[in-house]
């Protein structure tokens, strides 16, 4: 008897294999692959004796292990305290209470991105996107089946505010404005380009939505700004920018990059209680809290200064093998063949741009001869909302270490070559 075929809903037809599993596909079956794919973190400086010794101090506790029960939806008052204080270090925002009150925890930043997006957007709906941006929620957008239009840019990649007050004026005209629901910055070392936005452009965003009469919820996405390798990012967020008085502002950030992935644990603030209780309440279907045992295991890290003490180990270490990277891409002759990139100040990936004619896509010639040659990256074309570019790729140097990154920037450079 055959089989009558599952009748799924809109966003069960809309899903689609996320182009990541992809590229781990890929990895899979070409043993020896050296990948600069994947972003993951460095396996050498995990912080595996703080993880130990927090651990061991639960341990030892002589009241009841809360810790292992579960724990509450928004996230354990005393992890989102410490990271509230971090915060705050970093910002001068006018409401610091307000801050402080609307704290939340979440699995991973990536959670809080899908959270904001369920309860902001329908189908149909439009949110602005940094150009490039975070490939992972261009593809999150799709499978929601809301548009990514990109923030506008001059030459050098800053925003460009008139040509932004023109596409919103445009939006007007096609009664389309109606439909812009957020804006996304990744806006600290971010990825792919690991460039950081200066508080003019920022505060020139803010003020062509407003302009425009388009004062919608703004994420700032600032996953990489504890990930500077000598000096920070010194622009302020949207939670300090008079600019942004006016707008609903979520901020989010995570632990899994500045210390472990595998923990999984992000967090943010939300400086409207509505939008914050919507997104607590579908998170409370998705989880009924983020696992209380790695909050409370990144408590008492923060608490006793192991996550400082992680920071000094891992900027070098990243600063390093990044110039392994770009020294290795240098050597194999990369400007002279007509590339270019712009050397990083924190942050895990170099974003490079291709001869004009050379097409770096994931169905490309060049894409399948570097797999053939051993090495793997990410197609920048996957990283911009509308109008993509197909030469520009994304470099990761975070897992490999600083031999293999050296043969894999050989491997790339060699490939580069041939396709001249």
């Amino acid at each position: 008897m055959t089989k009558a075929p599952i009748a799924y809903s809109a966003l069960g037809r809309r899903a689609q294999p996320p182009t990541i599993a992809r590229l781990m596909s890929l990895m899979l079956e070409n043993p020896g692959l050296l990948s600069l794919a994947a972003g993951f973190t460095d396996n050498r400086t995990l912080p595996v004796a703080a993880v130990r010794r927090a651990g061991e101090s639960l341990a030892a506790r002589p009241t009841e292990p809360e810790y292992l029960q579960y724990g509450t939806n928004q996230g354990r008052p005393g992890l989102r305290s410490l990271l509230a204080g971090r915060l705050l270090a970093q910002e001068t925002p006018s409401n610091i209470e307000n801050v402080r009150k609307n704290f939340f925890i979440t699995n991973g930043s990536q959670q809080a991105l899908y959270l904001a997006m369920q309860v902001l957007c329908d189908p149909g709906d439009i949110v602005l996107v940094d150009r490039p941006s975070y490939f992972v929620f261009l593809e999150m957008l799709v499978g929601l089946g809301v548009r990514a239009v990109s923030l506008p840019v001059d030459s050098a990649g800053r925003i460009d505010a008139g040509a932004l007050r023109a596409l919103l004026e445009g939006l007007r005209e096609r009664d389309e404005l109606k439909r812009l629901k957020a804006v996304y910055v990744v806006s600290y070392f971010s990825n792919p380009s690991a460039r950081s936005l200066d508080e003019v452009e920022k505060s020139a965003v803010a003020e062509a939505l407003a302009g425009a009469g388009a004062v919608v919820p703004v994420v700032e996405d600032a996953a990489y700004r504890d990930l500077f390798f000598e000096t920070p990012h010194l622009a302020r967020s949207v939670l300090s920018l008079p600019a942004w008085d006016a707008f609903p502002k979520l901020y989010l950030s995570t632990l899994t990059k500045p210390f472990a992935t595998g923990l999984k644990i992000g967090y943010g603030t939300c400086s409207d209680p509505g939008l914050l209780a919507k997104m607590l309440h579908v998170k409370g279907h998705h989880d009924f809290g983020t696992a209380n045992y790695n909050q409370a295991l990144l408590e008492e890290v923060i608490a006793g200064g192991g996550m400082d003490a992680q920071l000094e180990i891992i900027r070098p270490a990243y600063r390093r093998k990044m110039l392994v990277l770009h020294e290795a891409l240098i050597t194999a002759g990369l400007p002279g063949l007509g590339w270019s990139w712009v050397v990083p100040a924190g942050g895990l990936y170099l974003w490079l741009e291709a001869p004009a004619t050379l097409d770096t896509g994931l169905e490309s010639a060049f894409c399948r001869a570097c797999v053939e040659a051993g090495v793997l990256y990410v197609p920048g074309d996957l990283c911009f909302g509308d109008d993509a570019p197909k030469n520009r790729i994304r470099l990761s140097f975070g897992v490999l270490g600083e031999a293999d990154l050296a043969e894999a920037g050989r491997r790339f450079g060699a490939v580069a070559g041939r396709f001249g």
